[in-house]
């Protein structure tokens, strides 16, 4: 709402809110102790309706409205793929009610809050953790165990507690203040949820486990590990051997933390284009193409004079040059654009020459010794 009734929010008592009834009281609760924590952060007081039939009347505009807006909206019911699509769907029809007017009112939806924004108490400067908080300890597979259900957490924390925030929909891992972690909560019993990036530096020293690890398997599921990445692994092993090359897909899979995923995809194909398969490569091809999407080939990413700019369909894009196959193979065939290389090829012979000098020059040294002696 973008801030804080002033008198108070009237509430239907929420089991979340009310932990019983006090009877005899006038509309006495007695609260749960996060709730009463939520409402001393935003500074605001609760009314609770009279349960049952006596406090029908209290909440009957409520009601009405919510009937409403299930009949208008939510019937027949909504097929969407996920809780977020339905969400996104129940934001656009609230906004387009504020054009409403309902039944006996002279105003919009939308006038009257406009009207009553202005009453509001201005929100705190930080938001309420609404979660529930436990302290479970990661375990040496770097997994903590939260209701049941199994999370990952970076692997330099095994053996550690952690502080977890456990909502709605998802928990979020701290170590101290920082944000170590964020899953979507598991609904199946037993269930886990393994991220790959969570494994990265201990599969770097033990680059054999990947193939069979449940963390790949995970991240294929999910699709964060997509074709680019497994033609690059190939295209590495090809060339640096199995483990190196399953080091050099470790070394990309890293800059997936500082660079978008996309910027990441396009300089592991830039790399693939040329045959240059190293993570140094794909680093820089990324931190181009993500500096390009951001500036738009302003001064801070654009075009100079160390950058080759190749044209596709129109769109200006930046990818490496093989030096090898630009001398080696014809270059109008392997980059368009490049002036042939005339220089002759590198020679050791110059140096051949220094070779005799230097037996004369020790020879005669060893002769002058004897001579001494």
């Amino acid at each position: 709402m973008g801030g804080v009734p002033t008198r108070h929010i009237r509430y239907d008592n929420l089991t979340s809110a009310v932990l019983a009834v006090v009877h005899g009281g006038n509309r006495r609760r007695k609260e749960n102790d996060r709730w009463v924590l939520f409402k001393s952060f935003y500074g605001f007081d609760s009314f609770y309706c009279q349960p049952g039939i006596a406090g029908a009347h209290e909440k009957g505009g409520v009601e009405g409205e919510v009937g409403w807006f299930r009949r208008n909206h939510l019937t027949p019911m909504p097929e969407v793929d996920s809780l977020d699509e339905l969400n996104d769907k129940i934001k656009h029809w609230e906004a387009a009610d504020d054009s409403r007017r309902i039944t006996g009112k002279l105003k919009t939806i939308g006038e009257d809050y406009a009207t009553e924004r202005d009453l509001l108490a201005p929100l705190p400067v930080d938001r309420f953790d609404p979660g529930l908080v436990l302290h479970p300890r990661v375990d040496r597979s770097a997994m903590i165990t939260v209701r049941m259900m199994k999370y990952s957490v970076p692997a330099r924390l095994i053996g550690r507690k952690v502080r977890v925030s456990l909502r709605a929909s998802h928990l979020v891992v701290f170590d101290g203040h920082q944000v170590v972690a964020t899953h979507p909560r598991v609904a199946s019993r037993g269930g886990h949820v393994v991220d790959l990036d969570h494994y990265l530096e201990v599969l770097k020293h033990k680059p054999g486990a990947l193939p069979g690890s449940t963390a790949l398997a995970s991240a294929r599921a999910s699709g964060a590990f997509t074709a680019a990445h497994d033609a690059f692994w190939a295209a590495s092993r090809k060339v640096n051997g199995d483990s190196e090359g399953t080091k050099e897909l470790i070394d990309v899979l890293l800059l997936h933390r500082s660079l978008p995923a996309d910027a990441v995809i396009a300089g592991i194909t830039a790399a693939l284009t040329v045959g240059a398969v190293t993570a140094e490569v794909v680093a820089v091809e990324a931190r181009r193409n993500a500096a390009t999407i951001d500036a738009g080939y302003s001064a801070a990413g654009g075009a100079n004079a160390d950058r080759h700019l190749v044209a596709h369909d129109g769109v200006r894009e930046q990818r490496v040059v093989s030096l090898t196959q630009r001398r080696l193979t014809d270059p109008a065939a392997v980059i368009a654009g490049l002036p042939a290389d005339t220089r002759p090829l590198p020679s050791v012979a110059a140096y051949d020459d220094l070779l005799p000098r230097r037996h004369a020059t020790v020879a005669a040294s060893d002769l002058t010794k004897a001579s001494t002696s």
